[in-house]
């Protein structure tokens, strides 16, 4: 078979070795005698997994003894009402829209009280994070939202604005463990795993303490933060052969260094292919540079016309899932934790290819 680079915003690659145990591990985990998909979420096989999973990821992502951390279902959409219905607590809201995904947030958390647009550079095309002197914050919010890496407009954070006390709560679903965090800097963080963590069906939500039993009156149990913690987020089954393949994960960065060691790999990454853009006057990219994601790479061909042509000769090569977001056109190249540094060659070899071809 051809080898095969997976540039799929989601759900994405998977680390080969991760596969490979899991393949090893289907039938007989452990001298169970079961699959993880067949064990009892209660029983004491699947109660280790659980636990060397969140033993794993907190130590990945240094998450203070403080903080709870939910393994929970629904996906990222899932937390957009969750949050609201855990924290407003009869107050508004702020919400940063710097791309589709906040902009879905706020549309979604509207249906829950008073939210308020601290900033919005849909305008200007979802190019860049604005200038944090410039956004319109309530001191008295009980929260500010914000997506740190939009997957859709390759839109990053390049740091945080001074949120005066209120906490943060941070959608960081498609650049989490990619590079080091300060966990106290948010009140509450989460992540859909099919990105950088393992595969659909997960969402991790890491909250403050303090901001538990928030909850509105109206909140559904599945929902309930505080709920969910007092019962290790199994309130219902969760999904636990997601959690399963993540804890292959978090094993399998540790192994590479843990996330310092992992960002080094993902700068390298992001450079060459940034290079091989700005280098050329065939490929564009819009995003302003001191927010270009290292994780979502979106670029456009000048000549659009070009596109299908683009996709079918890079998908002869091994180079899948490269068409753009439909909201968005063009390319897009995700190159999460688990894209070797070959698949990003291996791509810019063929934009080279490509532009002395036409």
């Amino acid at each position: 078979m051809t080898q095969i680079y997976n540039f799929s915003a989601g759900p994405a690659v998977l680390p080969k070795p991760v596969l490979a145990r899991a393949q090893a591990e289907m039938l007989n985990w452990h001298d169970s005698g079961m699959s993880v998909m067949e064990m009892s979420h209660r029983g004491k096989a699947f109660l280790s997994i659980l636990e060397k999973t969140e033993s794993d990821f907190r130590t990945l992502l240094n998450v203070p003894s403080d903080y709870k951390v939910l393994f929970l279902q629904g996906g990222a959409i899932a937390e957009n009402a969750a949050i609201p219905l855990n924290l407003l607590d009869g107050k508004s809201a702020d919400y940063a829209v710097t791309g589709g995904w906040s902009k879905r947030s706020v549309e979604d958390a509207r249906a829950y009280g008073t939210i308020n647009i601290a900033t919005n550079t849909e305008g200007e095309g979802f190019t860049h994070v604005p200038d944090f002197a410039n956004w319109k914050l309530n001191q008295d919010a009980a929260y500010l939202h914000i997506c740190t890496n939009e997957t859709l407009q390759g839109v990053e954070f390049d740091g945080l604005p001074n949120a005066h006390g209120v906490p943060i709560v941070a959608d960081m679903s498609s650049h989490i463990l990619s590079r080091p965090v300060d966990v106290r800097q948010f009140g509450v963080i989460y992540a859909g795993a099919q990105k950088n963590i393992g595969p659909a069906g997960l969402c991790i939500v890491v909250v403050r303490e303090d901001l538990l039993g928030k909850a509105s009156p109206l909140t559904p149990a599945v929902l309930n933060w505080k709920v969910q913690a007092e019962n290790q987020s199994m309130i219902n089954t969760p999904p636990t052969y997601s959690i399963y393949i993540a804890g292959l994960v978090f094993e399998w960065l540790l192994a590479q260094g843990g996330v310092e060691a992992i960002e080094k790999v993902n700068i390298a990454k992001a450079k060459l292919l940034y290079d091989a853009i700005d280098s050329s006057d065939f490929y564009v990219n819009k995003v302003a540079v001191k927010n270009r994601s290292r994780m979502n790479i979106p670029f456009f061909l000048k000549d659009e016309s070009l596109n299908e042509a683009f996709l079918k000769g890079a998908e002869a090569q091994g180079l899948l899932q490269l068409k753009g977001h439909r909201s968005v056109g063009g390319m897009r190249a995700s190159i999460y934790n688990a894209m070797p540094i070959e698949g990003v060659q291996a791509l810019v070899t063929y934009m080279k290819q490509f532009e002395n071809h036409h």
